[in-house]
């Protein structure tokens, strides 16, 4: 189109910068940029919006920032493309500063607007913003009916900050539910340790003939872990699988190899890391070497021990576990051999320090 010399217009360049983002064509999109700005589109309500979520989806927050203020004119669609880009980039408080902005603005937010605000209060884990945030869940409907996507950000959100009775009490109301809504029912009862319930809900969900998917399955076996239910976390991953046709991600083999290195099946866990498709992270290695020491097993602890020195050769934590493994067995020729590798690398703890700090009154 562009060779043909047909320039872009309002309708073109936000379906471009769509397909941009979801490509993370980062380079291709600050031209486009370039293009909106020659041609003057770059203030239109959809480019603009386009624009911030493209900066923020590549982790440019700052040119986000410049975009959303370079309008004073700015419509609702910026106001929602920031704060959502700010929710999902891990800024939360920044998130919630900009929502309060919008309020003061005159703006009223939407079900867009909310369902990203409502995330960001959920990592903060602020109930008390959680409950003022429920109100204006409410004043912001859009539609008569309720929007399923808004509902299921409110029991998220409910989960994430410790409140499963309020999380249930907007569940239970919902006229439909679709996946998303058990699964967030079903990781928030495994995140708070209520297994039990994480088990029930997944009945009711199968019983109701709704297909749960693999982020059901990691609160599932998460609830496994919890409870410490080695049975139920592999009956769960072999449903997984063999009913559900879906691949085991490094998410679902973690939950495995944790259930089974808390309860110390120790060599049943190296087993299952050893066979996994994909390569282990550290994360995993790390959740079994701390099995090894919880239970002092120096076999495992050993192969565990290499797999992780591989993976992070400066990190000085594998060496000091190992240590503690061999001193629980009284193995002291091995606890001083190790000892000497980390003076012969150099491993030193960094020091603590007090750094002064003024504090002000803004």
């Amino acid at each position: 189109m562009s060779k043909a010399g047909v320039l872009p217009d309002s309708y073109t360049l936000p379906i471009i910068l769509k397909a941009v983002s979801q490509t993370f064509a980062f380079k291709m999109g600050k031209q486009l940029h370039t293009v909106a700005m020659k041609i003057g589109l770059q203030a239109n309500e959809y480019c603009e919006s386009g624009f911030i979520n493209l900066y923020c989806k590549a982790g440019e927050i700052a040119n986000a920032y410049r975009v959303f203020e370079e309008n004073p004119e700015r419509k609702l669609g910026s106001w929602n493309a920031i704060i959502a880009g700010l929710s999902h980039g891990g800024r939360a408080k920044e998130a919630i500063n900009m929502f309060l902005e919008l309020r003061r603005y005159g703006f009223l937010p939407d079900d867009v607007t909310m369902v990203s605000i409502t995330s960001a209060c959920g990592s903060l884990g602020d109930l008390d913003l959680a409950l003022q945030l429920h109100k204006c869940v409410y004043q912001a409907k859009s539609m008569e009916k309720e929007d399923i996507l808004t509902l299921n950000s409110l029991i998220d959100m409910y989960g994430k900050c410790g409140r499963m009775d309020l999380a249930y009490r907007v569940f239970s109301k919902m006229d439909q539910r679709n996946v998303s809504s058990w699964t967030s029912m079903i990781t928030g009862y495994a995140t708070h340790g209520h297994v039990n319930e994480a088990f029930e809900c997944f009945r009711c969900m199968r019983e109701g003939e709704v297909t749960p998917n693999f982020v059901t399955f990691v609160g599932v076996l998460s609830a496994c872990v919890h409870g410490g239910r080695v049975q139920e976390g592999k009956n769960f991953f072999d449903m997984m699988q063999n009913v559900y046709g879906i691949t085991p991600s490094l998410q679902h083999y973690g939950c495995m190899v944790d259930l089974l290195g808390r309860v110390g099946l120790l060599e049943e866990a190296i087993e299952m890391v050893e066979g996994m498709p994909m390569k282990a992270n550290s994360i995993i290695w790390g959740c079994l070497m701390g099995a090894c020491e919880k239970y002092g097993n120096v076999k495992v602890g050993e192969r565990v021990a290499k797999h992780l020195q591989e993976l992070e050769p400066l990190n000085d934590g594998v060496y000091v576990i190992l240590s503690n493994i061999y001193a629980s067995r009284g193995l002291w020729e091995q606890v001083e051999r190790v000892r000497s590798v980390m003076k012969q690398k150099r491993f030193t703890k960094i020091p603590g320090y007090s750094l002064a700090t003024t504090t002000s009154n803004n």
